[in-house]
């Protein structure tokens, strides 16, 4: 496919996409920082807390199983745009919450909405910029990855001068502005009354999300997500504590090194997307990706205090994972309705079980009093993605898979 210039036409669509990745993990990382601030005002015990941070990976998954049926009812431009609305409410109503019921439902409302826009964005980048998926994933996924750090470097800050409210509140402002490029679009759509305006999705078969469960492509994808978010879960969940207690990092420097786990993920979010829309078997940079995991495992196991910076970061840049997946749910399918069937599916498998990383590891660390057990199991998952790169380094899609398998049908 020749490419268009990049702005050609879809200048309001490429800022509605950036503008939503920019919200989708404030909402995350906002409370934690300033648990203490909140608690003084709202009772916030350690399982309440608990149980709002165990939220994002449940609702990511729900989204993964809600978001492609919907978008087939409405369309995509106005999904995300609902999606977008509902964060901002959801942001208002954790900013004004005088009770840990309305904190609850407030961060419960805006992950549920932030789980649908992640599903929304793979399957609008294809519908506007299927000539150049990898340039546009790269940004998008690079701007995630910022949007992740953000709120955990200002949220005290903020906290300190104006208010926890303040601070848990100004995220609405971020996901009002995401919502009015996607305003404008609709509003173009309808006085043109464009033959598009009705998304490919909505002649899509309903049972498409079900036939996914039959593709070896859509699998692959599916578990290589799980190898990379169940991992992601487990160390921004233990890291610090894992650190303090094998490599005798201080708690301050143990917190410095879950920043650089952070923050060493941007550059392979940047470059993995565009390597995997140039070549025609990307399985290789998954493979990769499981060699950083296993062998900063591997220094955790056999020399944690020697250079615990350089495990840390290994560790940090296996989820390179994540982006290829991302960009391989458009490179490997032909059309935008495949593309959201396969952003659900993938996602949906991926954050739900990703999210029982946090407590595996856990139950583990508690029944062996050690944390060498919980390492070979994280090694033991990422590893899991290794025969399924192999799946994904064959050019092939998801509609050949499943026509495939309607060939062999009897008839």
């Amino acid at each position: 496919m020749t490419p268009r210039r990049l702005w050609a036409g879809r200048t309001t669509a490429l800022l509605g996409i950036l503008l939503v990745a920019l919200s989708l993990r404030s909402a995350v990382a906002a409370i934690s920082p300033i648990a203490a601030e909140i608690g003084s005002d709202v009772e916030l015990t350690t399982i309440g807390l608990g149980v709002i941070g165990a939220l994002p990976p449940v609702f990511f998954a729900i989204g993964g199983l809600v978001a492609p049926p919907l978008a087939h009812r409405v369309g995509l431009e106005r999904m995300v745009l609902l999606a977008a609305l509902a964060m901002v409410l959801g942001h208002v109503a954790r900013a004004t919450a005088g009770s840990y019921t309305a904190l609850l439902l407030g961060s419960a409302l805006t992950l549920a909405a932030t789980g649908i826009a992640n599903v929304l964005l793979p399957p609008l980048v294809k519908r506007y910029f299927a000539d150049r998926v990898g340039l546009i994933t790269a940004t998008y996924a690079t701007v995630m990855t910022i949007s992740s750090a953000l709120p955990a470097l200002t949220a005290a800050p903020v906290a300190d001068t104006l208010g926890w409210r303040v601070s848990l509140g100004v995220w609405a402002i971020t996901a009002a502005i995401a919502a009015v490029p996607w305003a404008v679009v609709l509003l173009r759509q309808r006085r043109a009354a464009a033959a598009d305006a009705a998304p490919e999705l909505v002649d899509a078969p309903r049972a498409l999300a079900g036939r996914l469960a039959h593709s070896r492509v859509a699998w692959a994808i599916a578990v290589t997500f799980v190898a990379t978010s169940l991992n992601v879960y487990a160390m921004f969940a233990w890291l610090p504590l894992l650190l303090v207690d094998i490599a005798g990092v201080t708690p301050i420097g143990a917190g410095s090194l879950l920043s650089l786990y952070s923050f060493i993920a941007i550059p392979g979010s940047i470059a993995a997307p565009l390597l995997v829309a140039r070549m025609r078997k990307p399985g290789w940079i998954i493979q990769g990706g499981v060699v950083l995991f296993v062998a900063g495992y591997a220094g955790l196991l056999l020399a944690p205090a020697s250079a615990p910076w350089l495990w840390v970061a290994l560790i940090g840049a296996g989820p390179i994972l994540f982006p290829v997946c991302l960009v391989l749910i458009n490179v490997r399918t032909r059309s935008q309705r495949t593309s959201a069937a396969l952003s659900g599916f993938a996602q949906g498998i991926g954050y739900g079980i990703g999210a029982l990383g946090p407590l595996l590891v856990g139950v583990l660390h508690e029944a062996t009093g050690g944390w060498t057990v919980p390492i070979i199991f994280l090694t033991a998952v990422a590893v899991l993605a290794v025969p399924f790169g192999v799946v994904l380094s064959h050019p092939r899609t998801v509609e050949e898979d499943l026509e495939e398998r309607a060939a062999r049908r009897p008839r």
